[in-house]
């Protein structure tokens, strides 16, 4: 890289960042490859930090007397009370979701990565080879010396060491009562602890990951407390290892904090938890404090007023939701909450989520970057079901639920108890979401959804997607985001579906939104403004309107601006207008779910056939579109959709390109058969039910909207004019 070039980036962080980020961020750099860390985190066997090192005095003379007040300590279930529900739990276990069939799985070598695939390796596990390639990666060097992408993708080796097959080991028992689970735990953490000595290898590499780990072992812990294979002598020499993973999330918490996202809230989390769980410990009391001080701080800090959050991820939001739950909860549990000030937060951001669920299906958009991971895995419902965490953080904050009963209630039971069960019933009302501060919005319809994003970035964007839109109909992701695959992946998967042309956007000249600075850096941010949003109360239309100045960049700057027009009956209108001064490439580009279709090339028709029956879009364009069609194109990333962390599925890709200085797309959506054609600067468009015409201000620069009003005709003979400009 070039200094004229190094000049460029530094004065892009500058301005996005700040200089105490640079500096912070720089620091930590220098104690990494100086050998610092290495010498003031030292490589060492277990042996030589022994338990009495960590505690506040003596070992306990009398093991059992401890282990019996430790079994009474405050936790967030008693098994005794588990097994009176077994009937209820035994009622959720449907297929091979329960937690029964995991745990026989996990006993025969089987292992689920990332919420969702099950890979062959080994019980305990592999903790340092990836099972696709049998890869293994160095478990004697000090975790600061290993790179994090020069073994493949190292979340692989993550994975395991998270040991959140734990949650599932403890529901089996909690349904069974079987004596062979709890062995096969502590077995788990021995094997770890043999292969796995402080400082020493991958899972040594994150705080974050340290802190996940600590809690599933909290979890089993309290799980198999009274298990014949829990001893005082297991238990201690866990608390240990506890002990010194509270050391490594401590010494590296600066880097955690400096990402702004939910390194540091899980890092907080760590160490708030064993402060409050484990006061036997020398450091409980700080790290209690120092915990809860930064998990107050964070919770305002990274939770928008509007609810959204830093990361720009619907499953990382979850994640933070999951960190905060678990917080929260358990501080109650011991009598010490959390501020007023925090739950009022943690609710606007449940409420944010909620509103982005599709009811049917408790499906999300899958936007943002999407690893796979889930914290509290204690239900039987799909990862992309995100109910579970919105009952259950709605439940902590307001002593309701939003669902109605079904799976996504044993969260309750495991953190609440049988009597969460009863809760009443009484959902938040459903509406257009309209996050301003985050950029989120929505248009609901009776049986579908828009989603799109503008923002004006407060902190790193992760994906260049600006106005990419989400479509809903019936249950079913009719236009969809790509998701992510992998963060580190032989090309073009190498975290190739975070670019604007794998996303539902116009790109120009074939030029991302914003220039990859690193393999998780954008620069410079671009900036979402939205200009328009009406909503006609108890009517069936509302639009919203925003533009984006990513491609202000380009030495002949171009604005994008887009619409978003719900009308009756489930149809959809999007307009795109690209501002120029010279001739550019427009490229418009749809994900489509892969359903059976047929393009028809005179009318700009693609019919759909779907599980819910036939679907339809158009396209119209301000010159004649060259059009492309790709479904799971080979050797590329074009046509494929990532809904899990490491797993591809085939989709339908449409691409629509014109040349010219300015330009416009329109894009219709709906259900069976209709019809649009564009004449004067206006739109016709007939439905079996209704006729209308739209007002469009495609090329008035000046004008406030790019549509100006519709007047809409029904079947039987209402009139509605509505004027938006």
């Amino acid at each position: 890289m070039t200094i004229s070039k190094h000049l460029h980036l530094f004065r892009h962080l500058y301005t996005c960042f700040g200089i105490k980020w640079i500096i912070r961020r720089a620091g930590y750099q220098f104690l990494l490859y100086s050998g610092w860390k290495r010498k003031s985190e030292p490589l060492v066997p277990w042996k030589n930090l022994p338990l009495e090192k960590f505690l506040n005095g003596p070992l306990p003379n009398e093991s059992a007397e401890w282990f019996a007040e430790l079994r009474e300590r405050p936790f967030f279930f008693l098994m005794s009370r588990i097994a009176h529900c077994r009937p209820l739990l035994t009622a959720w276990d449907e297929g091979d979701r329960g937690p029964i069939v995991l745990t026989k799985r996990l006993k025969k070598g089987k292992l689920r990565y990332f919420s969702h695939a099950y890979l062959t390796s080994h019980f305990p596990p592999r903790w340092h080879v990836e099972p696709l390639a049998n890869r293994a990666i160095p478990s004697d060097k000090h975790w600061s010396a290993i790179g994090d992408f020069d073994h493949g993708d190292i979340k692989f080796y993550w994975e395991p060491s998270r040991f959140g097959f734990v949650y599932a080991m403890v529901r089996a028992y909690g349904r069974t009562g079987d004596k062979n689970i709890p062995e096969c735990f502590w077995q788990a953490v021995e094997d770890w602890r043999r292969h796995n000595r402080p400082q020493s290898g991958p899972n040594w590499k994150c705080g974050q990951e340290t802190a996940l780990r600590v809690m599933a072992w909290c979890f089993g812990l309290f799980g198999f407390i009274n298990a014949e294979a829990t001893t005082p002598e297991r238990v201690m020499q866990l608390i240990q290892m506890i002990a010194v993973s509270g050391e490594r999330i401590e010494a590296n918490i600066g880097y955690a904090l400096s990402q702004n996202n939910n390194h540091g809230i899980s890092g907080a989390l760590g160490l708030w938890t064993i402060g409050t769980v484990f006061p036997e410990l020398k450091k409980s009391t700080s790290w209690e404090r120092k915990g809860r001080d930064l998990l107050e701080r964070l919770g305002r800090e990274l939770i928008y007023d509007d609810g959204s959050f830093t990361q720009h991820s619907v499953n990382y939001h979850r994640v933070m939701l999951h960190d905060y739950l678990w917080a929260i909860r358990l501080a109650d549990i011991a009598g010490c909450p959390f501020s007023d000030t925090l739950k009022k937060k943690v609710f606007q951001a449940v409420l944010w989520l909620y509103a982005m669920l599709d009811e049917q299906t408790g499906r999300a958009p899958n936007y943002g970057h999407n690893d796979g991971a889930l914290v509290l895995s204690l239900n039987n419902c799909g990862y992309r079901d995100f109910r579970p965490a919105v009952q259950s953080v709605y439940y902590l904050i307001r002593g309701e639920r939003c669902f109605p009963p079904g799976p996504w209630d044993e969260d309750l039971l495991w953190l609440f108890g049988a009597d969460a069960l009863n809760a009443p019933i009484n959902p938040p009302e459903r509406r257009d979401l309209s996050a301003e501060v985050g950029g989120y919005y929505t248009l609901l319809s009776p049986q579908g959804r828009m989603f799109t994003r503008c923002a004006n970035f407060r902190h790193r964007p992760g994906q260049a997607d600006m106005l990419h839109v989400d479509l809903w109909w019936q249950g079913l992701n009719i236009a969809l985001d790509a998701g992510t695959y992998s963060y580190n992946a032989p090309d073009p998967w190498n975290n190739a579906l975070a670019g604007t042309a794998c996303h539902n956007v116009v790109m120009v000249d074939s030029v991302d939104q914003m220039d990859r600075a690193g393999r998780f850096m954008w620069l410079p941010w671009l900036r979402g403004h939205k200009r328009v949003e009406r909503k006609n109360p108890g009517a069936s239309w509302g639009y919203w309107e925003g533009e984006h100045d990513g491609y202000a960049r380009l030495s002949s700057p171009v604005i994008h601006r887009r619409g978003l027009l719900r009308l009756p009956d489930e149809y959809w209108l999007i307009l795109d207008r690209l501002c120029g001064s010279a001739r550019h490439r427009y490229r418009l580009h749809w994900l489509l779910a892969d359903f059976p279709f047929r393009w028809d090339e005179v009318l700009g028709q693609m019919a759909m056939e779907t599980k819910r029956g036939p679907y339809a879009m158009q396209l119209l364009a301000s010159a004649p579109p060259s059009v492309s069609i790709a479904h799971a194109e080979e050797h590329t990333a074009r046509g494929w959709h990532s809904p899990y962390y490491y797993a591809r599925h085939p989709a339908v890709s449409f691409v629509a390109e014109i040349d010219g200085e300015d330009a416009w797309f329109m894009t219709g959506f709906g259900p069976g058969k209709w019809r649009a054609r564009y004449k004067g600067e206006t739109l016709f468009i007939n439905t079996d039910s209704w006729r209308g015409e739209i007002d469009l201000r495609l090329t008035d620069h000046t004008s406030t909207a790019l549509i100006g009003g519709l007047h809409l005709h029904t079947a039987d003979g209402r009139h509605t004019d509505w004027k938006i400009a």
